[in-house]
């Protein structure tokens, strides 16, 4: 037996679109602590990974661990005849389910579906738990601005941090930009930049990436940017009294330093 109520539904349908983008298919995992996902883009670039505490449920409860492969484009099918005021459930009794069901429940109204599983060959990766050089906490909605403006000057986009802030810059066939944002104190933590550099980092990734995953950015008002020098950036969402959303994203190679 398996079951898991999201008390505000719309959190569920927030993550949903925040992947939808990056990833077709995952397994779903289910345990006592939990669910979980993990899946990679079909480029190998990038790597999502949730995690939602059971304590974060209204109801949780999973007699033992499960694996439910699902479709993302068949799971936003389902997501579309919920309401934004809707109660979400999702429950199975088998014990190699073939379905997975989904309750919808408003003050007037109650809507069950069932979505057909998916047997996917998917291994769970092992991230391990790294110590990052760079760590950046800001606005996750002057994150996505930035994305969104310099991603129209070059596909590429670079990041730097100092004790002082972060930067962001490109450079394109049209020209060059660059954004500082500097280290604040401010009271709201929507408005706060937090700058935790042991290391300074240089580093340059694929911008759409970001562009994708920053839907995501309607879950928490700040995003978490983890970083050292050559490996992974880690974007992190976190999720308020649940979890947390993860991509993985690795760093371009810059060909100037090839030569």
């Amino acid at each position: 037996m398996f079951e898991a109520k999201f008390e505000d539904g719309v959190l569920f349908k927030k993550i949903v679109e925040a992947i939808k983008e990056l990833v077709k298919n995952v397994n779903l995992e289910a345990n006592g602590t939990g669910i979980s996902l993990q899946a990679m883009d079909t480029s190998h670039v990038a790597l999502v990974a949730l995690q939602l505490n059971e304590k974060g449920f209204k109801k949780y409860r999973c007699e033992k661990s499960l694996t439910m492969g699902l479709s993302i484009e068949n799971l936003q099918k389902i997501l579309k005849c919920s309401g934004n005021d809707d109660q979400i459930t999702l429950r199975t009794q088998e014990e190699e389910p073939t379905t997975l069901s989904f309750t919808f429940e408003s003050k007037n109204r109650i809507s069950e579906f069932q979505l057909n599983l998916m047997s996917l060959d998917q291994e769970q990766l092992g991230v391990p738990d790294t110590d990052y050089s760079s760590v950046i906490k800001m606005p996750s909605n002057e994150f996505t601005k930035i994305c969104r403006e310099l991603g129209n000057i070059n596909e590429a986009i670079g990041i730097e941090t100092s004790k002082d802030g972060i930067k962001f810059y490109v450079k394109g066939d049209i020209g060059e930009g660059q954004v500082s944002v500097k280290s604040n104190d401010a009271e709201k933590k929507e408005e706060r930049v937090e700058c935790d550099v042991d290391e300074p980092v240089n580093l340059s990734f694929a911008v759409r990436y970001f562009n994708l995953f920053n839907k995501a950015a309607a879950l928490s008002p700040q995003v978490i940017l983890s970083m050292s020098q050559d490996q992974p950036l880690v974007i992190e969402y976190q999720i308020e009294n649940m979890g947390s959303l993860k991509l993985y994203l690795a760093p371009k190679i810059n060909d100037d330093e090839q030569q």
